[in-house]
């Protein structure tokens, strides 16, 4: 990788690629106007992806020369919006228009098998060497691969880029004045009662403002994520368990179960105490109840400021706050703790630690002239330098996973220090249901989540009613 270093810049922070990759924010222009070509960049294969990836254009298309492409083949970002659903929109609508460029899209993990079921992405088996293929097969996330393939073929129509994972960040230094041992917490998750009774003396003991921030709003982050992991983390599944993620239509509706009731309950304790009609006994209240108006930046805030105990995200928020400028290793990272072990849930896949699921893959536009060309910087994106490249630049997680346990990204701070935790979550990964119509169901999921949060609802009536319209969109598939 020796030349990549010759031009290599800083690229953009970790916060601005996920803010842009986010299910919040501010379009940034639509797929016809913005990142117009100028008459140099004709000849050049269009990407169309955020604007931290236009950010760091330079050093990502050095790394992929370096990789082995051909010095010819160049490519240009075309800027999408930085909110995930106006930009599957604009896909959408380009994909059904017909229209190229863009020939290549950088789709979120959470809705490109829709694409793929409707025969909107080109086949990548049928298009990648078998050498590239293999490399994919034996080396990435299963989970990860799995979101960019058809789910009946199992041909794969898209590129993981990169996975991401939800994470529980801590301050350990407020935690070990506590009197608590946190040698083992790095891999070895906590169950959520005893995170729920060490974060409030942790707070107790410190006088920081809050112990536990998370994300609540009524968004796609609390469907797809927040609500999806802390459900599968007591053995609750939207649909039965992992088999049933990836087709609608055929499949059990299960959110009126007692596990999923259970987690619910449990997040009503953290924000109302004992005092709540539905409370679990021996949790501890150390919510605030704004986090019902919080997503992922509004959430990290207060941690940031140094006034909460622990908090959920993804990992962009340790780049954030264990910088040596900010925390530095006063920051600690754990899994997500669990509501039953795996041995206790009833469905495959959930109990114990559970992080959702998140990254981006690159699919390639069946309509584009320059298919050849698209598919060979697809190839020099599954080299191993450039993954190493990606988290050195933005802090991506390559999805050969094996490569956090390279010295070359463990000497890459802050979040080297963190890998042995990063490759459990890869480890308890969940995606999310993504099917034809998980974009509506997802919205149905998030207010009535919701509705039982802020206690409009009781969970069991939230749940009943969810499950009714749950059912209603599954009996529609194939009408």
């Amino acid at each position: 990788m020796g030349q990549r270093n010759r031009k290599r810049r800083s690229g953009v922070s970790r916060r601005t690629f996920v803010k842009a990759a986010g299910a919040s924010g501010v379009t940034a222009g639509s797929l016809g106007l913005a990142g117009c070509l100028g008459s140099a960049d004709q000849d050049a294969v269009v990407l169309h992806a955020d604007a931290r990836f236009q950010s760091a254009r330079d050093v990502i298309q050095e790394a992929l020369w370096d990789a082995g492409l051909d010095q010819d083949i160049e490519f240009v970002v075309r800027a999408a919006s930085n909110n995930t659903e106006q930009r599957r929109q604009d896909i959408q609508s380009a994909l059904q228009a017909g229209r190229a460029p863009p020939d290549i899209f950088m789709m979120d993990s959470g809705w490109t098998i829709p694409f793929i079921l409707r025969e909107q992405t080109l086949n990548l088996s049928e298009r990648l060497s078998n050498d590239v293929l293999s490399r994919i097969q034996e080396t990435y996330m299963d989970t990860s691969v799995e979101t960019a393939s058809h789910p009946q073929t199992g041909d794969l129509h898209a590129l993981p880029l990169f996975p991401d994972f939800a994470v529980m960040l801590y301050r350990k230094d407020l935690v070990e004045e506590a009197g608590y041992d946190t040698s083992e917490w790095a891999t070895n998750a906590l169950s959520w009662q005893e995170f729920s009774e060490i974060v409030a003396d942790t707070q107790e003991q410190s006088g920081v403002e809050y112990g536990f921030t998370t994300q609540g709003a009524a968004y796609e982050g609390l469907s797809c994520c927040t609500f999806n992991e802390t459900m599968s983390s007591w053995g609750g599944a939207y649909f039965g368990g992992i088999d049933n993620l990836f087709e609608a239509g055929d499949r059990p509706v299960t959110v009126d179960e007692e596990q999923v009731l259970d987690a619910i309950r449990m997040m009503r304790t953290f924000m109302y105490g004992q005092e709540d009609d539905h409370a679990l006994e021996g949790f501890q209240q150390i919510c605030p109840t704004s986090i019902v108006q919080w997503i992922e930046d509004s959430s990290l805030g207060p941690f940031q400021d140094g006034n909460a105990v622990a908090h959920r995200n993804w990992p962009y928020a340790i780049a954030e706050t264990a910088t040596e400028d900010a925390f530095g290793e006063d920051i600690g990272v754990m899994p997500i703790p669990y509501g039953v072990t795996p041995q206790q849930a009833d469905y495959e896949g959930t109990g114990g630690t559970c992080t959702a699921l998140g990254g981006w893959n690159l699919a390639i536009n069946p309509e584009s002239e320059r298919i050849d060309e698209a598919t060979q910087i697809l190839d020099a994106f599954s080299q191993e330098s450039v993954q190493v490249v990606l988290f050195e630049e933005q802090s991506l997680f390559p999805p050969n996973l094996e490569l956090l346990e390279t010295q070359e990204i463990q000497e890459i701070e802050p979040l080297g220090r963190y890998v042995e935790t990063f490759q459990t979550l890869g480890e308890n990964a969940i995606p999310r249901p993504v099917t034809d119509i998980w974009a509506e169901q997802g919205a149905v999921i998030a207010l009535e989540v919701q509705s039982a949060y802020t206690q409009e609802k009781t969970p069991e009536q939230a749940m009943t009613d969810l499950k009714n319209r749950l059912q209603e969109s599954e009996q529609d598939v194939g009408n």
